[in-house]
């Protein structure tokens, strides 16, 4: 299930980099008592009661200004509440209402999105000042007084702010529907192989790099089996993004990794893997998601032989992490090896979803431990005492152990080495837990 997007949004000066930083727990926005630090809406994650969801900051909304980088930043708040699906709306209570606030209001009345009206700048323990009741007159429902500097009242305002996630377990597609995103940095040819899959033009496909502004579902039936392509908007550096709606874009892509079983990394062969292809990679990855590295544009690579193996070669050696993905050379153009993927998706998918019992695990263990000796410290050696399978979608294991200090990471990667060679696990990442025995 994707993770919700909840915006900030309010005038400019109000503590909105503040509550951002004091919820992330990072300073990541810039704190200055300047109007209009904040010029680009920036997200980080953030957790509460066991859910995680994206949290946006944005630059103040300033609508009588005629001041371009103040335009530029509407802009960007308004593509924030477009992206949310739960909004804050913050106004300073030491200043009062302002006109600014009430167009704000008005702004946000349009949105059928629920909207939660917080009054910041609270400083006192107690009973909330007479004058913070005046912003009733915006008509934006109850109250939430908080100080983003001291953290007061923080906790009322997340909890209200959990009230409108939808029930965890919701899910839009049946469970036996794979879902596939096909992500990338712009201009890989993430809709042409779409496209091609669908045998129509379902998706626009143009040179221009960010001409998918979302993510876009597409159900498919292969055989027996059924699919959802979720084509998201190319990923780029954050540094190389200059227009507004690129940015809003990006969060879309993420949530589509979010969401999805299998991620199609989509390289550009011409390019080869580029440093965001790494970052792309590395965000699936992390996420335990199924992946299959899709190099598009074979056709237009100069052929001789063994060139297939060194091109292999070369992306493993930059995507080190991801040595489990399997490698599919494409043209989404001319249609070359498309008909794999399919193939590729619904083994992969099946590979994530693997399950081993506790007997054969045990097995392995005693074998690898008699073959490899585990590590040892001043004298103390490692003990194993069994491994146990606890979930899948990635396939993860809890290892227990004598000391979890003495579990060496070169270890590990044997183990998770022999789990391969073993049982397959072709296309996902494996999770590896250590517990002392005794520990839950």
């Amino acid at each position: 299930m994707a993770k919700q997007v909840v915006a900030i949004v309010g005038r400019p000066n109000v503590g909105k980099s503040t509550l951002f930083n004091y919820l992330t727990g990072k300073r990541i926005s810039i704190v200055e008592d300047t109007p209009g630090v904040t010029r680009d809406r920036i997200y980080a994650e953030v957790e509460w009661r066991n859910r995680k969801f994206t949290l946006i900051d944005t630059g103040g909304i300033e609508p009588y200004t005629e001041d371009a980088i103040m335009q530029q930043m509407k802009r960007q708040a308004e593509i924030a509440i477009e992206t949310a699906n739960v909004i804050i709306f913050m106004v300073d209570g030491k200043e009062g209402m302002t006109a600014s606030d009430k167009e704000v209001a008005t702004m946000l009345r349009k949105t059928s999105k629920p909207v939660i009206l917080v009054v910041n700048k609270v400083d006192n323990v107690g009973d909330p000042p007479p004058e913070i009741y005046e912003f009733y007159n915006l008509g934006m429902g109850e109250i939430f007084a908080v100080s983003s500097i001291h953290g007061l009242g923080i906790g009322e305002l997340l909890d209200e702010i959990y009230k409108y996630f939808p029930e965890e377990d919701t899910e839009e597609y049946d469970e036996s529907v794979i879902k596939v995103a096909v992500i990338g940095k712009p201009n890989a040819g993430k809709s042409s192989l779409i496209n091609r899959i669908l045998g129509e033009e379902r998706v626009i496909v143009t040179d221009i790099p960010g001409t998918t502004r979302d993510a876009i579902d597409t159900y498919v039936e292969n055989g027996d089996d059924k699919y959802v392509f979720i084509d998201t908007a190319g990923i780029r550096r954050k540094s190389k993004i200059t227009e507004n709606i690129e940015r809003y874009s990006v969060i879309r892509s993420w949530s589509a990794v979010d969401r999805a079983d299998v991620c199609l990394i989509m390289i550009d062969a011409v390019d080869g893997v580029t440093e965001q292809d790494t970052k792309i990679a590395g965000y699936a990855h992390e996420q335990g998601k199924a992946a299959i590295i899709v190099v598009n544009k074979w056709d237009l690579i100069e052929k001789k032989t063994g060139t297939m193996e060194e091109y292999r070669k070369t992306v493993y050696e930059k995507l080190g992490f991801m040595l489990y993905a399997p490698v599919v050379f494409i043209s989404a153009k001319t249609g070359q090896r498309v008909h794999k993927i399919f193939e590729l998706i619904k083994h992969v998918a099946d590979q994530a979803s693997l399950r081993i019992s506790t007997g054969m695990l045990n097995d392995l263990v005693n074998e690898s431990v008699a073959m490899v000796q585990p590590p040892s410290d001043k004298g103390r050696r490692l003990k194993i005492y069994y491994m146990t399978q606890v979930s899948v979608k990635p396939p993860t294991f809890v290892i227990f152990v004598n000391d979890i200090e003495l579990m060496h990471y070169s270890y590990e990667r044997y183990l998770e080495n022999q789990l391969r060679k073993s049982f397959g696990f072709e296309g996902t990442p494996i999770r590896f837990i250590h517990r002392e025995k005794g520990e839950e």
